[in-house]
């Protein structure tokens, strides 16, 4: 059993937004490694040269480098890449847990997975960038959608720490099998007030992924800045099972 946690950020987001709940498993013994993925946060790669293979084999590549089986957790859009990654290295996966994620089948990408999504406020909040690399979220609804449950002090920080996504990697689909992917356990963590991912579509996800084990959280869509306690709670029992 691993007491180590990869946990992989989702759109429009970076590391910042799960540094507490990294101190919060650090101090139950936990090594917890938070990606950056390309094109976020402190990384200016160029929004048109990425897609979800990008994404997959970053992490991919980073997890081999480690040495050690992880527990891979995936916030939103991560959940397609968590679900890549164990598709290309299920040896080194020991759990994957989905948080507020994307579940995809073999061929999905997270746009045509959005598309099912009667609940979402995201849709219609999306700006197109000129050359259509990028994806901007209206200014005026991005706490709404992100983290409506959140105090001001986290809304600061989201704005603060808000970058245009990267528009490739949303329509790109993921191949994925049943003796890699498949024969992966996998936890889902939902969000039951979510205005990104909703949660009818999040239980759909978990229905037509067959997975037992579910978590429930009475949060926006961002848990790990509302509710950083709560979550790590849960993460903690997960890595014990």
């Amino acid at each position: 059993m691993t007491n180590t946690f990869v946990i992989v950020h989702g759109a429009w987001q970076a590391p910042y937004a799960w540094n507490v709940l990294k101190e919060k498993l650090s101090k139950e013994g936990y090594s917890v490694d938070l990606v950056q993925l390309p094109g976020h946060g402190e990384d200016h790669s160029d929004p048109k040269s990425l897609h979800m293979e990008t994404y997959i084999n970053y992490v991919s590549d980073l997890i081999t480098s480690m040495g050690t089986k992880v527990i891979l957790a995936g916030h939103s859009m991560a959940g397609m890449i968590i679900s890549g990654v164990a598709e290309k290295i299920p040896q080194q996966i020991e759990k994957l847990v989905y948080i507020a994620a994307y579940v995809p089948a073999s061929g999905q990408s997270a746009y045509a997975l959005s598309l099912l999504d009667k609940q979402s406020l995201l849709g219609a909040s999306l700006l197109v960038s000129e050359d259509q690399s990028e994806f901007d979220v209206k200014a005026e609804d991005m706490i709404n959608i992100f983290c409506q449950d959140g105090t001001e002090e986290i809304a600061q920080l989201i704005r603060a720490n808000y970058k245009p996504e990267p528009a490739a990697p949303f329509s790109d689909p993921v191949t994925l099998t049943r003796e890699n992917f498949g024969n992966t356990r996998k936890y889902y963590i939902q969000t039951l007030k979510d205005n990104g991912i909703g949660n009818q579509l999040q239980k759909d996800m978990i229905a037509a992924a067959g997975i037992t084990d579910s978590y429930e959280l009475n949060t926006g869509h961002s848990p790990s800045l509302s509710a950083p306690g709560e979550l790590s709670d849960i993460l903690i029992e997960i890595g014990t099972k």
